[in-house]
């Protein structure tokens, strides 16, 4: 570093940044926009960058109840994969994780994304077979997906247990090579930055209480800074999806629940990949800074807080000590909960609703983060054309009344 970059930095933090340039503008709301996107996290603003981007719309609104990327989008563990069942899950999580491999690029800022491969457990011999049936039907699509023995899995985390008198023996693992990890607020404030600088209003601290409507159709929001006008209305207010949609008289078909992850102490790289395990109910990856992040299931009952039950904690932890008893000596430096909307199939909802020029995109129940750039980029083309991409189609309302559900449960094994 130059004794230049030194001395600024030191002036700078001795005036708080005071002169900095902001990354993104903080304008007061507009009267009228073509297009209001509600909801301030990854998915809203990457709807925000493609609709400006790839569909010219430029006089847009983002509006957030708090500060961006305050919600799910800075309460995740982070995870990107695309090693889905089902050709529809696969097809949208694979788009999702090609723009993710060149968005730092696209968006010429830095989202540290690291495609260290997520490693998915098999603990007996059901889950033995149905990771191989998933590992062929994600190949079939053209996923990169394979099969481990124990002793690979050993190759690549060596700190793992693969003792058979455990009480979760190891059996074997699929990997997905180009998963890993990426920054989420590093995301977040990417597309903030890049959205911004198409034109896009990024209105922070503006609470939406209401949503417009005449004859039918969407004309704009109520929010704690005056009424916005608009034809199009995007909802994209991950664990508060019903109650936005509800605003509108629509009953959607989700279940909130609160999700936690911690962190521990910092250490010295230890595990440098991604290693998920259904049937324990626990994940884990190390960050840059050296802390395991660690991941649970959700609590059993709905509920809107940012926080979780301590059994939780205590039965994750103790799962991952058997699995990793290296782990057992750290100390966890703090931890929190996200709110996450489940939908009975475990698949989001990406659709038009029955009110003319509104949208909703939720539902992603655990799978948000990995999904943000195909989420935004699809629902930018429906908000655009009023009508689906071929990849988002099959994520209509409609499918809760015909049937054709997209049942993923088994993807993620913690939002059940």
């Amino acid at each position: 570093m130059s004794k230049y970059s030194i001395f600024s930095l030191a002036r700078n933090a001795l005036n708080f940044h005071k002169n900095w340039e902001q990354a993104w503008r903080s304008p007061d709301p507009k009267e009228s926009y073509d297009a209001i996107i509600v909801g301030g996290g990854g998915h809203g603003l990457a709807t925000a960058y493609y609709l400006a981007k790839e569909h010219g719309l430029s006089n847009i609104a983002v509006v957030e109840k708090g500060w961006l990327g305050g919600g799910n989008t800075g309460r995740n563990t982070t995870i990107i994969r695309s090693n889905y069942l089902w050709d529809e899950s696969a097809a949208i999580y694979e788009k999702a994780l090609q723009l993710y491999e060149g968005l730092s690029q696209d968006l010429n800022y830095n989202i540290m994304l690291s495609q260290r491969g997520v490693l998915n457990l098999a603990h007996n011999l059901h889950d033995v077979r149905e990771l191989k049936r998933r590992v062929n039907a994600i190949a079939l699509n053209g996923i990169d997906s394979e099969y481990l023995s124990p002793a690979q899995i050993k190759e690549i985390v060596p700190i793992i247990n693969i003792s058979p008198h455990i009480r979760y023996p190891v059996l074997g693992a699929s990997i997905q090579r180009r998963g890993g990890v990426a920054r989420h607020d590093a995301v977040a404030w990417g597309y903030a930055r890049a959205a911004d600088a198409l034109g896009v209003d990024i209105i922070q601290q503006c609470e939406v209480t209401g949503i417009l409507r005449d004859n039918g159709r969407v004309t704009g929001v109520e929010t704690t800074r005056g009424i916005i006008r608009a034809p199009k209305v995007g909802l994209v207010t991950a664990g508060h999806s019903s109650v936005l949609a509800n605003m509108a008289g629509i009953r959607l078909p989700i279940t909130s629940y609160p999700l936690q992850a911690m962190v521990t102490e910092p250490v010295k790289p230890i595990i440098n990949t991604v290693v998920m395990s259904n049937a324990v109910h626990c994940y884990v990856s190390q960050s840059d800074k050296g802390e395991l992040v660690l991941g649970a299931g959700i609590d059993g009952y709905n509920s809107y807080t940012q926080r979780g039950s301590l059994h939780v904690v205590e039965e994750q932890l103790a799962a991952v000590c058997l699995l990793f008893p290296i782990f057992s000596r750290l100390r966890i430096m703090r931890k929190w909960g996200g709110i996450v909307d489940t939908c009975p199939d475990a698949s989001p909802i990406i659709s038009k609703t029955p009110v003319d020029g509104l949208y909703i995109n939720g539902g992603w129940g655990t799978g948000g983060f990995k999904a943000t750039p195909g989420s935004g980029w699809t629902f930018a083309h429906t908000i655009a054309r009023d009508a689906p991409h071929r990849l988002n189609a099959p994520y209509n309302l409609d499918r809760f009344t015909s049937g054709a559900l997209i049942d993923e449960h088994g993807a993620a094994a913690v939002a059940h």
